[in-house]
């Protein structure tokens, strides 16, 4: 399929660009787009609506992919910031690392870092599936309440804090887990789940070799014996 070339080193900025993917300027959905020369720009991809892919060929900044819904975005090089924060639906994929907040609030959809997650990754999580192949930093799927996060390598500290009825599946170690974040057992039914997701995912892995985490519920409701938890 022949792609529709953005090259942002040109005449495009990232406002034309977007309005280009947006399909404001004659994009109809099912086409493709091929983005060059990025070069870090902020909140490229943003708010994305059409079942459309887009290839991004270096790295972005803040925001990439940002509410997407439908969209295919694949980064072909880092991501900064809030890495589709907010999805809705569709899939996001970087191959490099992404830095802090990837997959905030997301209600749906997919996200795929093929590197390493910082901070927070899966913040605030409402339904969106994110797999992590490498390594995640602190305070990941903090507050995290629907959804599923799986980190094919280690966590840092505070993992799960204060989670809600997400799901952490984790194959490496933990430095710490956060409040009311504890090791739950991994049924058959869980690695069927996580089997097929990290085949969607593209990951070749045996679900067997993860560990799930959860919620304890003990924060549901304020008992003033955990006052010190919160």
């Amino acid at each position: 399929m022949s792609s529709d070339v953005i090259d942002l080193a040109g005449a495009a900025d990232v406002r034309a660009a977007n309005r280009r993917l947006q399909g404001r300027q004659g994009a109809v959905a099912g086409g493709r787009f091929e983005v060059l020369n990025p070069g870090g720009a902020h909140a490229l991809a943003a708010g994305l609506m059409d079942d459309v892919e887009v290839v991004i060929r270096g790295p972005v900044g803040y925001y990439c992919a940002g509410m997407n819904k439908n969209a295919t975005v694949r980064i072909e090089g880092a991501a900064g910031v809030g890495l589709a924060e907010n999805i809705m639906s569709g899939e996001v994929r970087v191959t490099g690392n992404a830095s802090q907040s990837a997959g905030a609030s997301g209600h749906g959809g997919l996200v795929v870092i093929e590197g390493d997650a910082a901070s927070r990754c899966g913040i605030s999580m409402k339904g969106v599936d994110i797999v992590v192949g490498g390594s995640v930093g602190h305070n990941s799927a903090f507050m995290a309440q629907a959804g599923r996060l799986v980190i094919c390598g280690d966590a840092e500290d505070g993992l799960g804090d204060s989670i809600y009825e997400a799901q952490i599946f984790l194959r490496g170690a933990a430095k710490g887990l956060g409040a009311d974040c504890v090791e739950k057992e991994m049924r058959p039914e869980h690695e069927v789940q996580l089997a097929e997701l990290l085949a969607r995912a593209g990951i070749d892995l045996p679900a067997s070799a993860f560990r799930r985490y959860g919620s304890a519920r003990s924060l549901y409701n304020f008992k003033v014996d955990n006052i010190g938890a919160y």
